[in-house]
């Protein structure tokens, strides 16, 4: 009974002995993933090279491995980074830590944040495979200005960033500042 086991066994052995192989010669030849494959991430831009990213830290707060980290600051009327009133000026994903889920996209607002096919992340020591901001923002397209814009610049544009048949707040750091020039120790309210 035992020997009839082993020889089931061998014969399996045996049938692929038999067969030729097939191995990939990954370095050289890389098998291609799928459109959807979870990969490094991307920090995505504008067309006119703003950031998409808002510094909304939803990302953050999203990912069960705590593997991302966000510092937003405020846009100002001469120094623009991004569409909204503020933007990241600290981001950094922990590839030691990441699972690579997707939930960090799917809490992003702005579609800022999306993952490529790009698999190969080994790196020689844990501190390399921190990725900071410089290092997952999309490149800028041939011929345009890299941020920060001025408020001018993004009003001359006449982008609406967010869709939509509303007007773009690209603005509200220029109103507030004039608002704050005029009226100085004023807050304004919004409701």
């Amino acid at each position: 009974m035992a020997l009839v086991e082993i020889l089931r066994g061998l014969s399996v052995t045996a049938r692929n002995m038999l067969r030729r192989p097939v191995t990939t010669q990954y370095p050289e030849q890389k098998k291609p993933t799928s459109p959807r494959y979870h990969g490094r991430h991307l920090l995505n831009r504008y067309e006119d090279g703003l950031e998409k990213c808002i510094g909304c830290e939803l990302c953050a707060w999203a990912c069960p491995a705590d593997a991302i980290f966000v510092q937003g600051a405020d846009n100002s009327p001469t120094a623009r980074y991004s569409p909204g009133e503020r933007y990241a000026i600290d981001y950094q994903i922990s590839y030691a830590r990441c699972i690579f889920c997707g939930l960090c996209i799917e809490a992003c607002p702005t579609r800022a944040l999306t993952m490529t096919t790009e698999y190969e992340l080994a790196r020689p020591s844990r501190e390399a495979l921190v990725f900071t901001k410089e290092m997952l923002l999309a490149p800028l397209q041939n011929g345009v200005k890299p941020p920060p814009h001025t408020d001018e610049e993004v009003r001359a544009r006449g982008i609406n960033y967010y869709g939509g048949p509303q007007a773009t707040p690209v603005l509200a750091s220029a109103e507030a500042a004039r608002s704050n020039e005029e009226h100085p120790g004023t807050a304004r309210r919004s409701h």
